[in-house]
């Protein structure tokens, strides 16, 4: 049936057939593998090789912080060259690298390393999501980011759930091992991925418009709200929540579980939360809601005495941040014209980087001088207080487009 909202010369950038989506889709999903075969065991392991609580959350944090360094200026250079294939391959090999790292003896340093070069990875993720846009139609491009944010999900999932069978099967190294070769096989296969030699042009990232961009109230407000929301991330199921799984007797294989509870909740409510809840309830009165949630459920981590009731934490958790984290990003680029909406997206992707570093490089001084539960305890503080800021800001913020964004 004809789509009365595409016009006659809207056609994708790429003319890609149904193997060039399949071979996108296999790319992205090994891409996110590799990042995330090892996010469940990373903090158990690296206790168990001695590692103080201060050095695991540099460790930790040092992800969040390349990011902040060196994720706009990537997007700027992708950009200027208006290429987005060699990213890929990058973010491919420097996924592979960092694992490759991990599994080093000795000192400290490689281990920081690996997560260093795992930021670098990470870094080039906004390049996967120009080229698979330019697949699609214009009027198409909703559809493009739900089908890559899937894609997002389910390759982060694949990751986390092989990452405890392997270590309890093999040896920490497995799931490392595993990461390797998920970024190798990703790396020979992305070298099929269709782009044009010309490359692909878009609304470029924008140094000029950047002031202006960043003057804007509601970018802020949803950036502050971001960096918060990582935070609490970070410390709890991509940080320190595996490793009070394991004194509550968790083996490898176990954090699986835990891992499941956490990510299927996650990726059902993410589906619905912009499709249905925010329509219905209001966005800020769901972002609130996600905080509060987060609050409670975080700061029940530590009183959790069986990996059941973690579980239950991790599920209810997973929900709170599936309510906020899809909002975020819908609003960010809310407020602006198609020409600095690149550039409000490429500013909103680089800030929420502290959120990622800051959280668990604090939390672990915290574990350190206090002991593991008063990183949960900074974690549901950070929460609650973005709860209280995102009701202050409910009735000064702009939600009205927003909500005609998201519902239409």
């Amino acid at each position: 049936m004809h789509d009365p909202l595409s016009r006659p010369d809207d056609h994708p950038a790429i003319a890609a057939n149904r193997m060039d989506h399949l071979v996108f889709i296999v790319v992205t999903l090994l891409y996110w593998s590799t990042l995330y075969v090892y996010v469940p065991i990373l903090s158990p392991f690296l206790s168990e090789r001695g590692y103080s609580g201060t050095l695991i959350g540099i460790v930790l944090g040092s992800y969040g912080f390349t990011q902040l360094l060196i994720r706009f200026p990537l997007g700027l250079y992708s950009d200027k060259l208006h290429k987005r294939k060699p990213f890929l391959l990058l973010g491919m090999i420097s996924g592979a690298l960092s694992c490759l790292l991990f599994m080093m003896p000795g000192s400290w340093v490689w281990p920081l390393a690996g997560r260093i070069i795992s930021g670098v990875s990470a870094s080039v993720w906004a390049a996967f999501t120009v080229l698979y846009a330019a697949y699609f139609r214009s009027s198409e491009s909703t559809k493009a980011m739900s089908n890559i944010s899937f894609m997002t999900a389910a390759g982060q999932l694949i990751g986390m759930i092989l990452s405890g069978q392997l270590a309890g099967a093999r040896g920490w190294n497995a799931a490392f091992a595993a990461g390797i070769g998920f970024g190798v096989i990703g790396l020979v296969i992305a070298l099929l991925v269709k782009e044009p030699k010309e490359g692909v042009e878009r609304a470029p990232i924008s140094l000029r418009m950047l002031r202006s961009v960043v003057r804007t109230r509601l970018l802020i407000q949803v950036s502050v709200l971001s960096i918060l929301a990582h935070c609490v991330l970070f410390i709890t199921m991509f940080g320190f929540t595996p490793l009070h799984a394991t004194t509550l007797g968790a083996t490898k294989s176990e954090l699986t579980w835990i891992v499941i509870a956490f990510m299927v909740p996650h990726a059902f409510t993410t589906f619905v939360t912009g499709r249905y809840l925010a329509p219905k309830f209001g966005i800020w009165n769901v972002i609130a809601a996600g905080f509060a949630l987060s609050a409670v459920f975080t700061l029940a981590i530590p009183l959790s005495g069986s990996l059941g009731m973690l579980a239950v934490t991790q599920a209810f958790n997973g929900i709170a941040q599936g309510l906020h984290l899809p909002l975020f990003m819908a609003l960010a680029i809310t407020p602006f014209e198609t020409e600095k909406r690149a550039t409000a997206m490429g500013f909103y992707q680089a800030v929420y980087s502290a959120g990622m570093f800051a959280g668990p490089f604090v939390a672990g001084f915290m574990n350190e001088r206090y002991g593991l539960a008063s990183g949960f305890w900074l974690g549901g503080g950070i929460a609650l207080f973005s709860m209280l800021l995102a009701v202050r800001w409910r009735s000064t913020s702009s939600s009205v487009a927003g909500q005609r964004t998201l519902s239409g």
